[in-house]
């Protein structure tokens, strides 16, 4: 068992505390751990919970999808291509080195050279210091989301990264399923640092004593988080009392956390959608229009959503879901058994073909039943699956290897905007932009790219949603990809924990203001 680095001790932290009111432990559990501790190694929910832990962003969302302030106080608009960012003085980063403007010039640059944020930052030409607490944003063209993307800029201590580690490698350097300096170590602004972490077994969080938001209601002082993958053990664990908070929260057991005087359900109408996507490189099938549509056809949606999901999911045959501007109404699910087989045959493939699956088992409600099921629903047009799934630490490299023919893949959009989904799950892929970084399928439609970029730069809302719901009829009728579900939201918790408050469609619970009664 191993320690992680931190520069200051549990022990430290928590005599700061000695003064708060009614000082708590949250013992949590989640389906799995983060994969790593740099926040912008990889694009992905625990990646992001994580950040919300131990950075703070320039803004946040609240769960009115409004813009809360954080590390910057405010903001304004100095021309059509620059936003300047007033920063919060006073901040100081783990380490004691203080928050300024070069911390944001520092990551801005970093993470505009992430394989997986490169994408969201590619809209922006730089970041401008105009004195120690204020910086210029300035995009390359008119860009309407400016606020949306800036929730993704976790400022990191420059100092702190800076130089070079025992190993003499940079500690700056971004390694992707790497052993890193910033995989393993951490000096954020936020509300906690690690303080003890062993991959998939357990980490531990102490109260950043020096936390600049006096304001925040949080009274925990110290987080011990334990990945349990099974679902019915993490809830069985919640109500034995062996954890406070529990997170996600399979359909099946939610009567049963009805059913106890102990603990709360809370749930959330969910934008997540879960989708297979069809490797166009590795089976020359894919490549025809027809096989796509046809697997399409083949995949009940609303019958998962019934059997596996218990109705808690919403059946998509798009990405964007009903409130963002790219929702379109006309496209519904088309599960038809006799036309996906009729498009086989018309496309030369009746007697069908071997596919390779992958999923993980422990990263969406319920993946790798909703795997196992779409394998037996092509199996009725001759597709046949070697289905292999595995946890999430595995999957992801697999994933980003492309490893098998088709791969599970749930998005949900940070930005809150339809754009984000095609420029990261549907854009023709490319290393050097960041596009297309989660397209495994390899779906390209220049036509399509074409549009991505034009609602980038169209600023009148009417025009962007015209826009982006033509990318979702396209993708639809050309079947790039095979969407499943939105997947819903759930937490559960001890009755005195109280996470209401806290938790969020995003699902990046704020636990630094998570507040435990007696």
């Amino acid at each position: 068992m191993k320690k992680t680095t931190t520069l200051l001790a549990s022990a430290v932290l928590s005599l700061g505390l000695m003064g708060t009111v009614q000082a708590q432990t949250l013992k949590m559990a989640y389906d799995s751990d983060p994969v790593s501790m740099d926040p912008y190694e990889q694009l992905s929910g625990a990646t992001l919970q994580l950040s919300h832990l131990t950075f703070d962003p320039l803004v946040r969302w609240d769960q009115n999808f409004n813009f809360e302030p954080r590390l910057a106080e405010k903001w304004e608009r100095i021309d059509a291509l620059t936003m300047r960012f007033h920063l919060r003085k006073g901040v100081k980063f783990h380490s004691g080195n203080e928050f300024t403007a070069k911390d944001v010039v520092f990551s801005f640059n970093r993470l505009s050279k992430s394989a997986d944020f490169k994408g969201i930052f590619a809209p922006f030409k730089e970041v401008k210091i105009v004195d120690e607490y204020t910086v210029d944003l300035v995009s390359n063209e008119p860009f309407p989301l400016v606020l949306n993307n800036m929730t993704y800029l976790f400022p990191m201590d420059s100092k702190f990264y800076s130089g070079t580690d025992e190993a003499g490698k940079p500690k700056d350097a971004m390694v992707k399923h790497g052993n890193s300096f910033a995989s393993r170590h951490i000096s954020g602004t936020g509300p906690y640092t690690v303080t003890y972490r062993e991959q998939g077994v357990k980490m531990e969080f102490a109260r950043n004593a020096d936390y600049w938001d006096k304001k925040s209601p949080g009274n925990v002082d110290k987080i011990v988080l334990t990945p349990i993958k099974e679902g019915p053990t993490r809830v069985a664990a919640l109500l034995s009392g062996d954890v406070d908070f529990i997170a996600p929260v399979p359909p099946t057991d939610h009567k049963r956390i009805d059913k106890s005087d102990k603990v709360d359900l809370v749930t959330m109408g969910g934008t997540r959608i879960i989708t297979f996507q069809l490797n166009q490189e590795r089976v020359e099938a894919f490549k025809d229009a027809r096989v796509r549509l046809a697997i399409n056809y083949a995949i009940n949606q609303k019958g998962i959503v019934k059997k596996i999901m218990k109705g808690f999911a919403t059946p998509a045959a798009q990405f964007s879901p009903k409130g963002y501007l790219g929702h379109n109404d006309a496209l519904q699910p088309r599960y038809n058994i006799k036309k996906a087989k009729q498009l086989m045959k018309e496309a030369g493939y009746e007697n069908g073909f071997t596919v390779t699956m992958m999923a993980p088992n422990n990263r969406y409600v319920n993946d790798a039943k909703i795997a196992q099921a779409a394998a037996s629903m092509l199996a009725k047009i001759n597709i046949k699956v070697d289905l292999k799934t595995m946890p999430k630490a595995q999957y992801w490299p697999e994933f980003d290897k492309r490893s098998a023919d088709l791969m599970l893949i749930g998005w949900h959009s940070d930005t809150e905007d339809s754009n984000n989904f095609y420029e990261f799950l549907s854009t023709c892929p490319n290393k050097d932009t960041g596009a297309g970084q989660y397209n495994s399928g390899n779906y390209c439609n220049p036509a399509v790219d074409k549009q991505v970029a034009q609602a980038n730069t169209e600023t009148n809302p009417a025009k962007r949603a015209a826009i982006m719901q033509g990318i979702e009829k396209t993708i639809f009728e050309e079947g790039g990809v095979v969407p499943l579900h939105w997947q819903n939201q759930a937490w559960a918790a001890g009755k005195n924990v109280k996470i209401a408050p806290v938790v969020n469609v995003m699902d990046f619970p704020y636990l630094g203001d998570l507040v435990i009664t007696k």
